[in-house]
């Protein structure tokens, strides 16, 4: 009897045991699993096209072992890895950085435009559903925006301490200096730096792609001095009426592509559901 139960507690050790294995594990395989197909979409499309695929896409992912969800944004890391790509990457091979980002810091994307800007082959930026901010800047380092009929851009005006810099330079035609905090003219100085120094680089970045000057001041005035919320989204529409170039001829690969970076789920229901299968109209037609 006694051999009985010594049996069966061990047993039950392993069952835990195993368990606990598969509960650490199971999450680390299938993040492989996830890896190994993007790398396998990316090398297909890299054949397709006859150039290196870089992506830049900013999601929240479930990592670790608790499943935590991080908000990521454009930081130093990425434009560390993404100047790694193009730097090995043969000057007369093209670029496709395909984009999916809120923004992120300045230094880091004026970075990586200024390296795309100068690769020598042509560099195209696929933007399936939205590129804002920093995103756009990126864009615009691009000698072809390749975009989704719904896609859209974002300003590119400065924000400081998350307010933009256009709205506190406004505060001093507003009130009188002896009304206003030091520390709030203190910013306005550095919003006022802060915008100029925005438009002259797009200037810079749009003339270094071949755009005359007048048509590069025109749009860097549209896009960084505070037209518009830091939020408003270009459309395909409004930036070819900006008189930038827009195609959207997005890769049926890049959509797939897409689909391998799936949100994290913060319940059980998901809030969008719908069959992903293509229809035709005789499909769902009631018979």
């Amino acid at each position: 009897m006694e051999n009985f139960f010594s049996q069966t507690y061990n047993f039950f050790n392993f069952v835990f045991l195993l368990i606990f294995i598969l509960f650490f594990f199971l999450p680390v395989l299938k993040r492989q699993a996830l890896h190994n197909s993007r790398m396998s979409l990316i090398r297909k499309l890299e054949k397709e096209r006859g150039s290196r695929v870089i992506t830049l896409i900013h999601r929240q992912e479930t990592v670790g072992l608790f499943g935590i969800p991080f908000l990521k944004y454009i930081n130093i890391e990425d434009s560390e890895q993404v100047l790694r790509a193009i730097r090995i990457t043969p000057d007369d091979m093209p670029i496709d950085l395909i984009v999916h980002t809120p923004g992120g810091l300045a230094l880091a994307t004026t970075q990586i435009a200024n390296a795309l800007v100068r690769h020598k082959a042509p560099v195209r930026v696929i933007i399936p559903h939205y590129a804002m901010s920093g995103g756009t800047i990126i864009a615009l380092a691009a000698d072809e925006i390749i975009m989704d009929q719904n896609a859209v851009l974002g300003p590119v005006d400065p924000q400081l301490q998350g307010l933009p810099a256009a709205s506190i330079l406004k505060v001093l035609g507003k009130k009188d200096i002896k009304d206003i905090e030091d520390q709030t003219l203190v910013m306005a100085d550095i919003a006022e730096k802060a915008i100029k120094q925005m438009v002259e680089y797009l200037v810079w970045l749009l003339k270094a792609n071949g755009m005359d000057e007048e048509k590069a001041k025109k749009i860097a005035d549209e896009l960084a001095t505070g037209k518009y919320t830091h939020d408003y989204p270009l459309t395909v529409e409004k930036l070819r009426e900006l008189g930038l170039k827009v195609s959207t001829d997005v890769p049926q690969e890049v959509y797939d592509l897409m689909g391998l970076y799936p949100q994290p789920l913060g319940s059980q229901v998901p809030s969008v559901q719908y069959i992903p299968l293509p229809y035709k109209r005789t499909d769902i037609i009631r018979r």
